[in-house]
């Protein structure tokens, strides 16, 4: 019974129909009470199937004007009510005379209108019913995606966790710190201990599912990255190139965590004499762009995913930007110039409302 009502399109056609046969239903009773001749019924029958014909097209119109400014949404509804109103008003009252005063003409033909009114409220009633269940379906439609990046966020954070924590990572970190302070470079050591447990405390709480100011992703990243500098020395090189106006942007918490820690381990890793790592961000109309490059050895690519199954974390990434952004977002792997690889990431720009007047 639960997935009848899975297909938004079916569902429409169910509640529409049961509502009319509703409104066909209560009109039929109430007739009883004032003693009408079972012709009546007829009547009642062609009012509602009117009525249900007649709504149908202010659906699709209300699926065009849903996204307008509220104002402008209210007085247009309101219209297209009141229009809708009156013709069924012409149609109620040509049904009763045709029917159950068997051909009746009145002299004025504004008393086909008289019933303009109360079907005015019916066709708000539906109007506002219309509107009503689509917020509840959209709202449980946001719900699940939220469910869903979520799940999507606390498997990347696991994956990133089980990389921070793995031993390989903090002996390196450990041991290069433990040099440090041999060589006498014991501020240097404090630094990046410094680092390391700031790098830390941001992966174990920072909730993932909620969005971060870019300039937040970029610390982290840049912690990260200094870490990993000690490790590869002069064979790490990252540069940034962040936009002023995009540091404000919110971005989802640890999405540049993946991208950059398979840039060390693809690119710069393999290579003996080191690697660039490239960070950017930018503002292009109404999104975000956000670039990570390397110069790497590079990899087969089809459609902008690699062939091979390279470990690059681009396809969890790419859910969760679905999760939560359905369908206005891009994630792209294409070629480096002159060689490497590059991930082209492209969302909504967002700010937090207390920083929209500064944006």
């Amino acid at each position: 019974m639960l997935r009848i009502f899975e297909d938004r399109h079916r569902q429409f056609w169910i509640l529409h129909s049961l509502g009319w046969l509703g409104f066909a239903l209560v009109a039929f009773l109430g007739s009883l009470f004032q003693e009408m001749r079972d012709a009546y019924l007829l009547v009642v029958a062609l009012d509602a199937y009117a009525g249900w014909l007649l709504t149908i097209p202010l659906r699709y119109f209300y699926q065009r004007i849903r996204s307008w400014h509220p104002v402008a949404l209210i007085a247009t509804v309101l219209l297209a009510s009141l229009v809708t109103a009156a013709c069924w008003s012409v149609i109620k009252n040509f049904n009763y005379w045709e029917i159950y005063r068997h051909g009746f003409r009145p002299k004025d033909w504004l008393q086909y209108l008289e019933q303009t009114p109360v079907a005015f409220y019916v066709m708000l009633s539906w109007s506002g019913l219309y509107f009503g269940v689509r917020y509840y379906q959209s709202l449980q439609q946001e719900k699940q995606k939220l469910l869903t990046a979520s799940n999507k966020a606390h498997e990347a954070q696991l994956k990133m966790l089980r990389y921070q924590l793995n031993p390989h990572f903090l002996f390196n970190t450990l041991n290069a710190i433990s040099t440090l302070v041999m060589l006498g470079e014991a501020d240097t050591a404090n630094k990046m201990l410094s680092r390391l447990s700031d790098f830390l405390r941001y992966s174990l709480y920072k909730d993932p599912i909620k969005k971060v100011a870019l300039s937040q992703e970029i610390h982290a990243a840049a912690l990260y990255l200094e870490i990993e500098k000690v490790r590869f020395s002069e064979r790490l090189t990252i540069e940034y190139d962040i936009a002023e106006n995009t540091e404000v942007a919110l971005v989802p918490s640890l999405i540049l965590q993946p991208l950059v820690e398979n840039a060390i381990k693809y690119a710069v890793a393999r290579q003996a004499t080191g690697g660039l790592i490239a960070i950017k961000a930018r503002k292009f109309g109404h999104d975000l762009l956000i670039e990570v490059a390397d110069n790497g050895p590079g990899m087969p690519i089809d459609a902008g995913l690699p062939k091979e199954n390279s470990g690059l974390g681009l396809v969890n990434t790419r859910e969760r930007l679905a999760a939560l952004y359905d369908k206005n977002f891009s994630l792209v792997l294409t070629h480096n110039q002159p060689q490497g690889v590059k991930v082209n990431i492209r969302i909504p720009f967002e700010v937090e409302e207390t920083n929209e007047e500064h944006s």
